[in-house]
């Protein structure tokens, strides 16, 4: 992990950190409203269960027929970053953020009630190893996450704002990262 990712989770973590508590009803709240931007395009296109990314609001597949590739950054003929750059194109068409890539399968969480995509998220087999501090870190600081925020082009953005986002993801696994049912 590069020193400026360290920095930046550990400036994720913070908020939370000092005010940990263990509150599952608080907890299961907060992650309703998480779920709520997981479940919405700019996640799902990512977190797919298809051997293909998806894009647009109705979620079609990728156009030039693109394939996940073995390390969920494209097939060796075209990887992802042959069209995604650091940044969204300067007309918004081609979105792009740094290391633009697919979530591994083992991250999709399609027609995943949130219940189910908690359970997902929260295990470390699952999720890269990561705890609920890597987990904060990377939906609050990672590049590629934030970029639903700032998608170019016309697409809708994730239905809580980016700042409400953050909040909600803190009060989840500061409350102790409980799922729903």
């Amino acid at each position: 992990m590069n020193t400026v990712f360290r920095l930046l989770a550990l400036a994720a973590w913070l908020p939370f950190a000092t005010s940990a508590a263990d509150d599952p009803a608080a907890s299961r709240q907060a992650f309703g409203e998480v779920a709520k931007v997981l479940q919405s395009p700019r996640c799902l296109n990512c977190h797919t269960v298809t051997n293909f990314p998806r894009q647009g609001d109705d979620r079609h597949p990728h156009a030039q027929l693109i394939q996940r590739g073995a390390d969920n950054m494209g097939a060796p003929t075209l990887m992802c970053f042959a069209c995604h750059q650091a940044a969204n194109s300067a007309d918004g068409l081609v979105p792009g953020a740094p290391n633009w890539h697919l979530a591994p399968l083992s991250m999709g969480w399609e027609g995943l009630s949130a219940g189910q995509m908690c359970r997902k998220l929260v295990d470390k087999q699952a999720n890269g190893n990561r705890d609920a501090a890597a987990l904060v870190a990377h939906m609050t600081a990672d590049p590629l996450v934030q970029w639903a925020w700032h998608p170019g082009g016309n697409r809708t953005l994730p239905p809580l704002s980016q700042a409400d986002f953050h909040d909600a993801v803190r009060r989840w696994a500061g409350n102790g990262a409980y799922c729903p049912k």
